[in-house]
């Protein structure tokens, strides 16, 4: 296992280059063998929107951990610790801890905690077989069984409590002799391990005969079952897009069924009759509503949905979701959202500046109009003050009024007149820029300034590789994750969602390649936006005649 002292001489830290210089088994530790190993290492939860700062190198902060009830693993200084998701024991991250655990809390769990070794979607992740965590439920100790634990001093999985999350001799073996392409020896080692996580269910399933009842007369599984059909009918229904399949179970639950979750209520599939996901999705491909295929060596995905299928389409989104759920798309029969480009109109604001040429109208500092408004007013101010010209109706004579709102100070003694054409223009440009969105099903949305049109770049990356990044697609009312996974399976090349520098809440597309004639064509031909709102669709790469 890495020591503090090993980190420096064996953990990469700049590219994968340095991976090749490693001459000793030092990369057990990584988030494929704690898949199969999720205890090998203390363990501490974060949230999922912190892990696309973890794989962007960055380092777990304290006000980022979960603290579970049951208290944080005790953990010293330099321990190594694996970092996983809230509701997911699959860890996502390795991580050195900065400070014990006493310090974390005596800190009030604040400042770094964990210096990242290695994570996710990241250079040692792709020298494996770059699959997705699997979804490992999480270990939720009940009142009864924290009491039965003092008494056996031992927890289901039968391990001494307090001993610090230490490995047995046996295992430190067996994880000697692993490495990543030593597919096999985990095979074989999960396999005899098999035993006890059949004890464990059996275990789980006795202790869940005998729950008590709830205040409505069902028991916690009965429950934990009418919560799992909700959220897999919602998610079915309202979440999942046809262009997301194939799609691996273990995201189904992690994207679309826990955020279809009421407020409150926390999903947890070992709690259900089912104990487990596979065979909750193995029940729905009896009935024909999804068809579940391993596509990949022990990883299941959804190939296939029924979205006409009596049970989905009787199903009612809870009114807590409805709203949302209906928001600014519509859905056909299949599954797939209907987009509707949204109808953008360019507005003006009254200026103090221009303040004065709009008095007469009745308009104040701050209103709002829009062009064919402000026409018809400055059209109506100059027939009411007698300014048309009369040798050359085509020119407006500048009176004091139009000489302070629309010439410059060099001006006012050059210009005594002004095309109607080049005074509207400069009507519009001397008032403060507007616009107005409107999303289908929504209430026209106002805001200052210009709407930003959607922004395409190619950059460069290392090895001389480019990549296409988009930006500003939701405030058009586009999911950056639909357009990624629409774009991923089209061009068949690697898309990831980032965080957009600058703003919290929005985020960028990135994807490998030169691929702005594929995006044109979505949200042109497909999306049918106005190439107006597209900036940087001039990029893209010539296409070769074919002889």
């Amino acid at each position: 296992m890495l020591t503090k002292g090993m980190r420096s001489q064996y953990i990469p830290t700049t590219g994968t280059r340095s991976f090749l210089k490693w001459r000793k088994p030092y990369i057990q530790q990584t988030v494929y063998t704690l898949w199969s190993y999720p205890d090998l290492l203390p363990a501490f939860s974060t949230w999922p929107p912190v892990l696309q700062r973890l794989a962007g190198g960055a380092d777990l902060m304290l006000p980022g951990v979960m603290v579970p009830s049951c208290g944080l693993p005790q953990v010293q200084q330099g321990t190594l610790c694996a970092i996983t998701l809230v509701g997911n024991r699959a860890p996502v991250a390795v991580g050195v801890a900065t400070m014990s655990t006493a310090e974390m809390l005596a800190a009030g769990m604040k400042g770094k905690g964990f210096t990242v070794l290695h994570s996710y979607t990241d250079h040692l992740w792709g020298f494996g077989d770059k699959s997705y965590p699997p979804t490992i439920a999480p270990l939720v100790a009940e009142p009864a069984e924290l009491e039965s634990t003092d008494d056996d001093d031992k927890d289901e999985e039968g391990r001494e409590p307090d001993s610090d999350l230490s490995i047995a001799p046996s295992l430190q073996m067996g994880i000697g002799n692993l490495s990543l392409q030593e597919g096999d020896g985990c095979a074989k080692l999960m396999e005899e391990e098999k035993p006890g996580e059949t004890g464990s269910a059996e275990m789980a399933e006795d202790i869940a005969e005998v729950q008590p009842e709830t205040e409505d007369g069902r028991t916690l599984q009965e429950r934990m079952d009418e919560l799992l059909h909700q959220c897999f009918f919602h998610a079915l229904k309202c979440k999942v897009k046809k262009s997301e399949l194939p799609l691996l179970t273990s995201t189904f639950l992690r994207n679309h069924m826990f955020s279809c979750c009421p407020e409150g209520q926390q999903l947890d599939i070992k709690k259900s009759s089912y104990k487990k996901l596979s065979k909750f999705l193995q029940y729905m491909q009896q009935q024909k509503i999804v068809q579940v295929k391993e596509l990949n060596k022990g990883v299941e995905s959804i190939v296939h949905i029924d979205w006409k299928h009596a049970d989905i389409k009787s199903f009612v989104v809870p009114e807590a979701f409805s709203a949302v759920s209906t928001a600014p798309e519509s859905q056909c029969g299949d599954g797939e959202q209907l987009y509707h480009a949204p109808e953008i109109i360019p507005l003006y604001g009254v200026s103090a500046k221009m303040a004065p040429l709009f008095q007469e109208s009745g308009h104040k500092k701050g209103s709002i109009l829009s062009s064919s408004d402000v026409r018809n007013i400055v059209i109506s101010y100059v027939k009411t003050n007698e300014l048309v010209d009369e040798t050359n109706k085509n020119f407006v004579k500048v009176n004091p009024i139009l000489c302070d709102c629309l010439l410059d100070k060099w001006e006012q003694d050059e210009i005594s007149k002004l095309k109607w054409d080049d005074l509207l223009s400069r009507c519009l440009e001397q008032l403060q820029p507007y616009h107005q969105v409107t999303f289908f099903g929504h209430e026209p949305i106002v805001r200052k300034g210009n709407l930003d049109p959607i922004d395409i770049t190619i950059a460069q990356r290392s090895s001389n590789k480019k990549v296409t990044i988009i930006k500003n697609l939701e405030l058009y009312g586009l999911d950056p994750q639909l357009v990624a996974n629409t774009l991923q399976q089209r061009v068949q090349a690697s898309a990831t969602i980032n965080t957009l520098p600058g703003a919290k809440d929005r985020v960028q597309v990135q994807i490998q390649g030169n691929q702005i004639n594929h995006l044109a064509k979505l949200l042109l031909d497909e999306y049918q936006l106005h190439r107006k709102y597209i900036q940087g669709l001039e990029k893209a790469p010539k296409l070769s005649r074919k002889k």
